[in-house]
């Protein structure tokens, strides 16, 4: 299954985060398929970049987010547009 996580980088006791896509069976901070964001926790107020185009991508593929991850999509609003995307993407019947 693959998962879009937080990978720890950075120093002892300065911790920031990339947002990546993964096999589930990789270890935290292993092997991942593709880096699609980063987070800072220690700046104030906490910094979250995502790329939202990557983000929708490997979602509507089946991408599993963790709790932390998908917090911050839906505060970002990629998760409404992902809920939102089948219902635009329909084309309109033509009456001919």
């Amino acid at each position: 299954m693959v998962k879009i996580r937080l990978l720890r980088v950075g120093a002892k006791g300065q911790p920031s985060y990339r947002v990546v896509v993964a096999d589930s069976r990789s270890p935290r901070d292993g092997r991942f398929i593709e880096i699609i964001g980063n987070y800072n926790p220690r700046s104030k107020p906490p910094v979250t970049t995502i790329q939202e185009e990557r983000a929708l991508y490997w979602l509507g593929k089946g991408a599993q987010p963790t709790e932390a991850v998908a917090r911050m999509l839906k505060n970002l609003g990629i998760m409404d547009k992902l809920h939102a995307a089948p219902a635009d993407a329909e084309p309109a019947p033509e009456s001919a």
